[in-house]
C-alpha cells in the first residue's frame, strides 16, 4: 500500500515508525510524535540526506529509545506513560508536508504521503478506537504537528479528545532563506492550510506565527524563548556573520556580549508578540521559558526530572498534562534572561548553522 501511493523517503525506501503499546488505563489512548531534524533546502543537501536516517529508512535504528514524553515509566512521564506511544521517523526533509519529485537526482519529496500512510496504518493498528489522542512533534516535527493538527482531529469522532503539542516548532520569520527553498523544491504549497494561503503569500504559511491563529484544534506551544537552533541557524548563520562575531555566543550563551543579549531579547519579544493572540484562547496552552534550549519534551532532563526547568514551580510535563486533561489553564511565560535559574542551556562544541 505504502509503495502504491508512493509514500516513500527521499531515496524511495519505505518509511516507518516505532510503536510501544499502551496498557492499563492508557490502552485506548494514543500519543503520536513526529520526529524532527531540520530541512533539506537544496538538491545538494537533499542528496546528502539520502545517505542518512533523515532521508532513507535503510539507516533507521531497529529500536529507538523512548524518553521524556515517550517514556513508559510513571516517574518519568506521569500523564502519558501507559498510552500507546508512536514515533514516526522523519525521512522526507520538509516537515511531512511536501509532495513532489526530482527524477534527475533520484529524489522523492513525499512527506504528505508519508503522513497519510502512517495515519492509515496506525488507524488499522487500533488508533481508530482511541478515546484520547495527542499529536506531538519537536523542531521540524513541531512545525509538522501544527501543519497537521486539524487533519489529525478529523481522523477521530467528536467524542474523542484530540489535542496537539508543538515543541520547538515556533520558527520565526527572520531572514529564513531555508524555508523558501524547501517550499519551492518540495512542492509544499498545495498541502498548506487554505485558511492561511487564501490571505497570505503561501511561503509565509510555512511559518507557525501565520498559522496558529487558525488552528481549530486545541494546541500547546512549548518553546525556549532563545531557541538554540534558531539562534544558530536563523538569527546568526555564517552568511550573516562573515567575521564570526557570533561564533562564541552561539556555542554558549554565557559568552554573549551585552549587545548580543539585547538582540536576543528582541527575538524573544517577537516570539511573545507572535503568540499574544493565540494565548488568549482558553483551549490553547503555552510554556515559553527563557532558556537556550531545543526540544524539551523529548529529553528526560527537561521533560520531567528532579531539576527540570520550571515556570511557576511547574515542570514541562506537568504543564502539558494539566493542559491536556483540563486540570488547569496553562499560559506560562517566563521572565527574560537571565532570571530563570532552572534552565538546561545547551552548550555546543561547534556551530550547527
Amino acid at each position: 500500500f505504502v509503495v502504491l501511493i508512493c509514500a516513500v523517503c527521499l531515496d524511495g525506501t519505505i518509511p516507518g515508525y516505532h510503536l510501544h503499546r499502551g496498557f492499563g488505563t492508557g490502552a485506548n489512548s494514543w500519543l503520536v510524535q513526529l520526529e524532527g531534524g531540520g530541512w533539506c533546502n537544496n538538491l545538494k543537501s537533499c542528496i546528502y540526506r539520502k545517505t542518512t536516517h533523515r532521508g532513507s529508512s535503510t539507516y533507521f535504528e531497529k529500536q529507538y529509545p523512548f524518553t521524556g514524553i515517550l517514556s513508559n515509566r510513571a516517574e518519568e512521564n506521569p500523564d502519558f506513560f501507559n498510552w500507546n506511544r508512536v514515533k514516526i521517523r522523519y525521512c522526507d526533509g520538509a516537515s511531512f508536508a511536501g509532495d513532489s519529485e526530482d527524477k534527475a537526482s533520484g529524489l522523492q519529496f513525499r512527506g504528505q504521503r508519508i503522513w497519510l500512510a502512517s495515519m492509515e496504518d496506525l488507524m488499522s493498528k487500533g488508533m481508530h478506537s482511541a478515546n484520547q489522542a495527542l499529536l506531538s512533534g519537536c523542531s521540524a516535527g513541531g512545525l509538522a504537528s501544527i501543519l497537521h493538527c486539524d487533519e489529525f482531529r478529523t481522523l477521530f469522532p467528536l467524542s474523542t479528545k484530540v489535542k496537539c503539542l508543538s515543541d520547538a516548532g515556533l520558527f520565526m520569520d527572520a531572514n529564513f532563506v531555508t524555508y523558501h527553498f524547501v517550499f519551492i523544491l518540495q512542492g509544499v504549497k498545495k498541502n498548506l492550510p487554505t485558511t492561511c494561503t487564501d490571505r497570505l503569500d503561501p511561503t509565509s504559511c510555512f511559518f507557525p506565527q501565520n498559522l496558529i491563529a487558525n488552528i481549530k484544534t486545541p494546541l500547546f506551544l512549548l518553546n525556549a524563548a532563545y531557541d538554540a537552533w534558531q539562534v544558530q541557524a536563523s538569527l546568526a548563520p555564517p552568511t550573516a556573520d562573515p567575521h564570526g562575531n557570533w561564533h562564541d555566543c552561539k556555542l554558549n550563551n554565557e559568552r554573549c556580549s551585552a549587545t548580543q543579549i539585547q538582540f536576543l531579547q528582541g527575538f524573544r519579544n517577537e516570539m511573545l508578540n507572535a503568540v499574544k493572540g493565540f494565548g488568549t484562547s482558553k483551549q490553547n496552552g503555552l510554556f515559553i521559558n527563557s532558556c537556550f534550549a531545543h526540544c524539551q519534551s523529548e529529553r528526560q532532563d527537561t521533560w520531567f526530572a528532579d531539576d527540570s526547568p520550571i515556570i511557576n514551580n511547574k515542570p514541562v510535563a506537568i504543564a502539558v498534562g494539566d493542559w491536556y486533561f483540563d486540570r488547569a489553564s496553562v499560559k506560562a511565560i517566563d521572565c527574560a534572561y537571565p532570571c530563570d535559574t532552572t534552565c538546561h542551556n545547551l552548550v555546543f562544541k561547534r556551530t550547527i548553522g
